[in-house]
């Protein structure tokens, strides 16, 4: 009899956190690494956040919680979303996770059944096809190609619908592309859902204040106010408040769905952290101009990895809509030989070939469900972004 089920047999370990793993082991040994893998921002928790969570201590909030969130904060992110998206909920509509992830996963394993299908725009964050399919799902992945600025069209949504399809994922702006579906685009979208009633939606909004230029963030329920009732619009603050640590997550959605998704939480993690909850609170109520000071700095660091990396021959980098990721084609590069003799038969070889040779980290494409390319981080310094572009050019043009 095996020890392990056959339910996780289903599942592979996170590509981005093994590939993190791998440079921090390189580092350890001396090897002068440039990690560009984790989707993580580099900067504090804003002060007055973190002080809120050390009076959190001191004024002994330390025990257990309700299930799925403080009265509190559900009432401040009942405010957040009638204030940023236009959005009605009621604390009975609102549930509060260990994470962003903590939600999707409780979405899916309150509500998929063997045969259920989950629409997935790729490329798509690693982890969705996997949630999918712990829960028992079957995941169905549509290509956004680099030509449509990696959204999927409403024709391509329209083909991929069928009686089995339970939930589309969808996550704007995008982890790994940081492409954004503006108004026009998610009307496109969310008109084709209103001819599907069966099709329910699961909105990651975790991007949602890193956006850049002129373009204006919309979030599906918020566009077409015909899909709230089949609609967990997801967000949270390890992003937008380089809160990743603190591990606190949130969903707004129909009261029978919220309650399904406490009880299968109730017997899991139950409650997230009590202090990190007071923590989230003070982000939401509090003074909120950091979240222009880190978009600022974003999308400079944005600007300066796009034109390093459109320098670096056989490299195609297209200019993304938010996040804080580029999502380059190396098409022009498969089937060279690098100068420490690797031949770069696919996006994994390229990124093998470029940490063993120059020490330069990054995600390759196929871990995201498009290939070829890679994704790179720019949660770093301008310092740091200006010596991984440097040693990328340098290592394409070795490229023979």
């Amino acid at each position: 009899m095996s020890l392990l089920s056959q339910t996780l047999a289903r599942v592979k370990p996170s590509p981005t956190i093994a590939i993190t793993g791998r440079a921090r082991e390189l580092a350890a040994e001396g090897r002068d690494i440039i990690s560009l893998s984790a989707g993580e921002p580099d900067f504090d928790t804003p002060e007055h956040i973190r002080e809120a969570g050390k009076a959190a201590i001191d004024q002994g909030h330390t025990r257990y919680t309700a299930v799925d969130g403080i009265p509190e904060l559900k009432r401040a992110i009942c405010d957040k979303f009638r204030r940023e998206n236009g959005l009605d909920y009621t604390p009975a509509q609102i549930t509060v996770g260990t994470g962003g992830k903590q939600i999707l996963y409780n979405a899916l394993m309150a509500t998929l059944n063997p045969g259920d299908e989950v629409i997935i725009p790729a490329p798509y964050w690693v982890s969705y096809p996997d949630m999918v399919l712990l829960a028992g799902g079957t995941p169905v992945v549509i290509e956004g190609a680099m030509e449509n600025g990696y959204r999927i069209t409403p024709e391509q949504l329209e083909a991929a619908i069928t009686p089995k399809t339970k939930w589309l994922i969808l996550n704007s702006p995008s982890n790994p592309t940081g492409a954004g579906y503006a108004e026009t685009h998610m009307r496109g979208l969310t008109d084709v859902l209103m001819r599907h009633p069966h099709v329910w939606v699961l909105t990651d909004d975790i991007y949602e204040h890193l956006v850049f230029d002129d373009f204006k963030f919309v979030t599906p329920a918020q566009v077409e106010p015909g899909l709230k009732d089949r609609t967990l619009t997801m967000n949270g603050v390890s992003k937008s408040y380089a809160m990743t640590g603190w591990r606190i997550g949130y969903g707004a959605g129909p009261v029978e769905l919220i309650k399904a998704m406490g009880k299968l939480q109730s017997q899991s993690t139950s409650n997230p952290t009590s202090i990190s909850q007071y923590a989230a609170l003070a982000a939401l109520e509090g003074p909120q101009d950091y979240l222009e000071t880190s978009r600022a700095v974003f999308q400079r660091r944005r600007d300066l990895v796009v034109a390093g990396l459109n320098a670096c021959p056989g490299i195609t980098c297209p200019v993304p809509e938010g996040a804080f990721y580029v999502y380059p084609s190396i098409r022009d590069l498969i089937g060279k030989t690098s100068a420490g003799g690797t031949l770069i038969a696919d996006d994994e070889a390229f990124a093998t070939a470029l940490l063993d040779e120059t020490g330069v980290a990054v995600v390759f494409g196929a871990a995201f469900g498009l290939s070829p390319h890679y994704r790179i981080s720019y949660a770093t310094s301008d310092e740091v972004l200006t010596d991984a572009c440097d040693r990328i050019r340098r290592f394409c043009e070795g490229l023979k």
